[in-house]
């Protein structure tokens, strides 16, 4: 089971802002997180039941920064579709 702690941040970018217009909210959550356990999550936090979600998947990737190596995190993006009316930003944690 998924806990608050396990989403890492939702994502502000000029496609996500786009998507909200929409009703879409971009979620970045730890690679663990399943679909069910993400709505358990909205639904006790946020009171939000959404409408869809659907997930992507990003695996660890090493990448080099000056010469030297390093690795991206492997995360879990949720695009979740909320009713009509609904934001995240509205509400209280």
């Amino acid at each position: 089971m998924a806990d608050i702690t396990d989403i890492k941040s939702i994502v502000y970018t000029e496609k996500t802002l786009g998507l909200q217009e929409n009703g879409v909210v971009v979620i970045k959550t730890s690679p663990r997180v399943s679909k069910n356990s993400l709505k358990e999550v909205l639904k006790e936090y946020f009171g939000i039941t959404p409408l869809k979600v659907n997930s992507l998947r990003t695996h660890a990737k090493v990448k080099r920064f000056r010469g030297r190596a390093g690795v991206r995190d492997a995360l879990k993006k949720f695009y979740v579709t909320l009713p009509e009316g609904v934001s995240l930003d509205k509400q209280e944690a």
